[in-house]
């Protein structure tokens, strides 16, 4: 039998516990702040993971400017090789595909500390290397092939940061404001994208003399490798903080959840995870010094209920470093997800996020059809000014839509829900592709920057920022990061299909047809959100708390008959 004489004595009832967490969460719900505003210590996390989502958009907006950089120096301003264009552009995303499942599956295993940061060194490193193409003595094709492989290997790091950073930051964060952080977060997609636009001009404003002046388009090899070096500042910079982030403390409570029946009984488990919230939300700067202190005996409080049965079961004197160890198991995630009620949620969430991703990224990584359309594709003039006005265009795109779009979901997402945001936004998407596909050819250039800044508005105040949030948030903490990775990997597979297929498509049915197919992406994404329950302040581990209860309950109910 265990001994109990250690056990901290409680000065307050369990009624009195209870009505301190009942003060604490009324507390979060109503102490007079928005839920935009943040503290300094959610500031900084938001630093810290929001880069991978900068580096993200920052990529996919340089790779096209980029390209047509490629085309002056290694084929004389001619065309890329179709085959090889597909593969330069695609090739990030292949590799997300890889980092999204990997990094996910090792972070609920392994744990988040164990594992964060090291897709930052690996964004690095590929960044390095892709910079290093010797485009002075390898064959025009080989080198695009040597670009692409590498940027494979920056899509892993790319990849890898979308379940990292949502499991950072939705293990830490207050349930009244997980929504608005992680919508934060994304939001560095908008930043990241208007910045690789701002760097191509500024840099091609340095090299105007040498192109422009005195007809050097040779030099264009040097913008392109600045413009991508670029993106090293902001990855060397929150580097370390990565890695010495420390692992949080509803990770921990969370991997005390255990299925079978030694395990420390279920409200127990509820009464750990809230209390470790609580505690996260001390550190987050939530809940104030003098608060904490009145519910400090709560939290250190706890009932030791350790059965001496059970030698794997993780002791309250256990050791942080001991208990991140213990794996979240493959065969778990196949048990817990072999029942309809969250596969469907599975489902749900890949389904949205891959339906998104066609439509999404076969805009984004082929704006040059948009560009002709309203005058900026860069198709005249001198090779500087084409490529001036290419990138003028990018940034005309990225102000009116994408940054709007993000903030619009930052200041709303708290008060219209996720699914109330992703449903309006798929439908409304799906209205701006219509009339973009059924008008293509008659709208004026006016109307068409106006159809097209909508459409990207209603891709980020929708679909695009809450299909990012809802797996961080609809799944408990033990599986969140390996679902996460899971439906991000499906999304990418999306973006993949856009990438390899809009130029092929376009040509033989023509750009209205391709944009047809991008409106049915968006009704059926519509279709698949209906599967998916509204999140907001819904805490999913104490939901499968919950469910292990009423398991246990039925199992022992059965055993007595």
């Amino acid at each position: 039998m265990a001994d109990n004489s250690t056990q901290i004595t409680p000065i307050e009832s369990k009624t009195e516990s209870a009505l301190y967490r009942a003060d604490l969460e009324e507390f979060e719900r109503h102490n007079g702040k928005p839920a935009f505003v943040l503290t300094y210590t959610e500031v900084k996390l938001l630093g810290i993971a929001g880069v991978g989502f900068f580096l993200d958009a920052y990529d996919l907006f340089i790779i096209n400017p980029v390209a047509t950089m490629l085309q002056y120096r290694l084929y004389g301003g001619g065309h890329l090789p179709t085959n090889l264009e597909g593969f330069l552009k695609a090739g990030a995303n292949i590799g997300s595909v890889i980092g999204q499942f990997a990094f996910g599956y090792a972070a609920d295993s392994l744990g988040r500390k164990a594992v964060y940061g090291k897709e930052l060194m690996l964004i690095i490193i590929a960044t390095i290397l892709t910079m290093t193409t010797p485009t002075g003595s390898l064959s025009p094709d080989a080198c695009l092939i040597y670009l692409g492989v590498f940027r494979i290997l920056l899509g892993i790091g790319v990849g890898g940061d979308y379940p990292m950073s949502a499991s950072i930051t939705s293990d830490r964060a207050n349930l009244r404001k997980r929504g608005t952080m992680l919508a934060y977060i994304f939001s560095n997609q908008g930043w990241g994208s208007f910045v690789g636009s701002l760097a191509t001009i500024i840099v091609l404003l340095a090299y105007k003399g040498a192109m422009e002046g005195r007809g050097e388009t040779s030099k264009v090899d040097g913008v392109w490798r600045i413009i991508v070096g670029i993106s090293l500042i902001p990855a060397f910079g929150t580097l370390y903080q990565r890695l010495t982030l420390p692992e949080s403390t509803r990770f921990l409570a969370s991997q005390k959840l255990k299925r079978h029946d030694h395990a420390n009984e279920a409200a127990d488990e509820i009464d750990e995870l809230k209390n470790a919230q609580i505690d996260e939300d001390i550190k987050m700067g939530n809940v104030s010094k003098a608060k904490s202190r009145t519910g400090s005996i709560v939290v250190e409080a706890k009932e030791e209920n350790t059965s001496t049965e059970n030698s794997e079961e993780v002791d309250e004197e256990t050791a942080p470093e001991l208990l991140v160890k213990k794996k979240a198991h493959f065969k778990e995630f196949i048990t817990y997800f072999s029942e309809w009620e969250h596969a469907k949620l599975l489902i749900g969430t890949c389904m949205c996020w891959f339906l998104l991703d066609v439509a999404f990224y076969g805009i984004n990584l082929n704006q040059n059809v948009v560009l002709q359309q309203i005058g900026y594709d860069g198709s005249s003039g001198t090779p500087w000014n084409r490529l001036f006005k290419v990138s003028t265009g990018g940034i005309i795109i990225t102000a009116l839509g994408f940054v709007p779009g993000y903030y619009a979901s930052i200041l709303t997402i708290e008060i219209l829900g996720r699914k109330w945001i992703q449903l309006q936004g798929f439908l409304l998407a799906a209205l701006f592709l219509g009339i973009l596909a059924g008008q293509f050819h008659s709208l004026s250039k006016v109307s068409f920057i106006v159809c097209f800044a909508f459409l990207q508005f209603f891709f980020n105040f929708g679909a695009n920022t809450t299909t990012y949030c809802y797996p961080a948030e609809v799944f408990p903490t033990r599986f969140r990061a390996s679902a996460h990775g899971i439906s991000a990997a499906t999304g990418k597979a999306g973006a993949i299909v856009s990438a390899l297929a809009f130029n092929t498509l376009s040509k033989k049915i023509g750009t209205p047809a391709v944009l047809w197919i991008f409106f049915a992406c968006c009704i059926g994404g519509a279709f698949f959100t209906l599967l998916l329950p509204e999140v907001k302040g819904r805490d999913p581990d104490v939901i499968f708390a919950a469910e292990i209860k009423a398991k246990r309950a039925l199992k022992k109910a059965n055993l007595t008959k």
